[in-house]
């Protein structure tokens, strides 16, 4: 396979001033990870510390297998909300007694881990990435149940508001007994209370640990049960640990303490004999010739700028191996097969905005992929389909179409890392996130829009002037202009990936020195289940 060579001058100023920017706004990411990180804040640590208690992270940390990642997903989930960033919930994925495991955990230092809408999302999120991905899937459980604060929402608001929270607590309750229909295990480790419908957490789980003294779990604790029946109780005799793992049998393992509670979680996934479906790493896993780190400098600040994607290509696969396939064909769409860390895949990058031969060249490719059961990875920078007279006399809806139907019913796993602009139907055609693709992550300078926030604004002028000329009214340049700045500005800030990742639209923002590594470990994840392609596609209109 041939070896990419690289130009990148590392010495040069269009270098150090892209490295600069891209260091810079990876400082930010930084920044919030670690707000994320210190959950409800130091105060609200320490009250966990002084009952005992460990922080979420140090469980999970306890979980996992000795010197293994966590890759956590949406760690940013919540950022520019109303809720605390990360969402109080802590997901990802990782190694617990040699097995690849999607794991999720309420942070109880953050409102006592009470279900707010960012982490009803990340837990959905997890859930189908288990489901996709054929991942064992363990909860910890301690939630104070929903978010019930009062807010500023209109009436209609707040009932609009309480209806969706029913309607996305059902369903989790549906996937958690669908994961168990899939013969993919779910064990719960309940460390607090668990009431009301959050009792159904641990109660659809296959695997259920409590720990004495401190798991509580009820449909109505003891002042509901009050008001209910009358009756008398209190937290243990009426939903203690000891209770339900001597009366009740809710609970199937008892746990002294956290510790404890953490190594029958381990016991039980060692015991489930897991084999994985899908073949392992088959390809030697070198390191790549050029440096990673290069990719700083190589990533222009104006997401405008061209440069030649190979260059990141060569700094993320295998020994910067790359067989590229049609390189003479739809030159704005490089398309060849790699590996990474062992695992074979197929890459589809954009060099450019996509025309038609692209588009045809990106189907032949998916089928192509799929005929060998290859997983592919779209690295997306991409303002969209070409359009214009020409292109739309030579045909750019139906190929386009032809780009968007194989990636609709391609079945090999798909990731997607998006290096800069992610724009219009060009986030559809390179493997976005409605396309079921088992991954996505974004580089922090990525954006991510309808179209980008000028083309908006000047589409938008364009629209209201040919209005006020249908009707006869003179139409007002200062006003225009002062909405131009508005919608430009308010896209901006609502195209920035903090923005997407901070409503869940992603599975996390990363360094861009880290994409080998995270690409690695989601490759290995996605290979839990069967990885085979397909031949069956709809109608590629010729």
């Amino acid at each position: 396979m041939a070896i990419l060579r690289t130009s990148v001058d590392p010495s040069s100023e269009t270098f150090r001033a892209n490295r600069e920017a891209m260091l810079a706004k990876i400082a930010e990411v930084e920044h919030w990870l670690g707000v994320a990180r210190a959950g409800g804040g130091e105060r609200s640590l320490a009250r966990l510390r002084e009952r005992g208690k460990m922080t979420i992270r140090e469980r999970i940390e306890t979980l996992l297998d000795r010197d293994t990642p966590f890759l956590e997903l949406s760690p940013l989930g919540g950022w520019g909300t109303d809720y605390a960033v990360g969402g109080g919930l802590v997901s990802g994925i990782g190694t617990v007694a040699g097995v690849e495991c999607a794991i999720v955990g309420n942070d109880p230092s953050v409102l006592g881990g009470a279900i707010t809408p960012i982490s009803g999302k990340k837990t959905d999120r997890l859930l189908e990435i288990s489901r996709i991905n054929r991942l064992p899937y363990i909860q910890f459980v301690e939630s104070a149940g929903a978010d019930l604060r009062r807010t500023t929402e209109s009436a209609e608001d707040e009932l609009r508001r309480q209806m969706n929270h029913f309607a996305e607590s059902g369903r989790l309750f549906h996937d958690y007994t669908a994961l168990s229909a899939a013969r993919i295990p779910v064990v719960a480790v309940v460390f607090g209370s668990s009431t009301a419908g959050g009792a159904y957490q641990p109660g659809l789980s296959d695997y259920i640990v409590m720990i004495r003294g401190r798991s509580k779990v009820f449909l109505g604790g003891p002042p509901l049960v009050k008001m209910a029946t009358g009756e008398d109780s209190d937290d243990e005799e009426l939903g203690g640990a000891e209770m339900h793992a001597t009366v009740s049998g809710l609970a199937d393992y008892l746990a002294e303490d956290e510790i404890d509670g953490l190594r029958l979680a381990r016991d039980i996934v060692a015991h489930l004999n897991w084999r994985k479906l899908g073949p392992g790493p088959s390809l030697p896993p070198d390191e790549p010739l050029y440096d990673p780190e290069d990719i700083l400098g190589i990533v222009p600040t104006d997401l405008r700028t061209p440069y030649d994607v190979r260059e990141v290509i060569a700094r993320i696969v295998d020994g910067s191996r790359f067989e590229e396939f049609k390189p003479l064909y739809g030159r704005t769409l490089v398309t060849g097969w790699a590996s990474i860390h062992g695992f074979p895949l197929g890459i589809i990058a954009n060099n450019g905005v996509l025309f038609s031969e692209e588009s045809e060249k990106a189907a032949q490719f998916i089928q192509l992929c799929n005929q060998v059961d290859t997983p592919i990875l779209f690295l997306q920078n991409i303002t969209g389909y070409m359009v214009g007279k020409e292109y739309e006399r030579g045909g750019i809806v139906k190929d386009g179409s032809k780009m968007i139907n194989a990636v609709s019913n391609s079945t090999v796993p798909h990731l997607t890392v998006i290096l800069g602009a992610s724009y219009g139907a060009g986030n559809y055609g390179m493997g976005g996130r409605a396309y079921d693709t088992r991954f996505v992550f974004a580089w922090p300078n990525a954006k991510i829009a309808v179209m980008g926030p000028a083309q908006m604004a000047g589409v938008m002028s364009i629209v209201q002037r040919a209005a006020a000329a249908r009707t006869g009214q003179p139409f007002d340049e200062e006003a225009d202009k002062r909405n131009q700045a508005l919608i430009i500005d308010r896209n901006e800030k609502e195209s920035l990936a903090l923005y997407a990742t901070g409503r869940v639209a992603d599975d996390g923002i990363i360094d861009p020195r880290d994409t080998r590594t995270v690409l690695g470990i989601t490759l290995s994840a996605c290979h839990s289940a069967e990885v085979r392609g397909t031949d069956r596609f709809g109608v590629f209109r010729m």
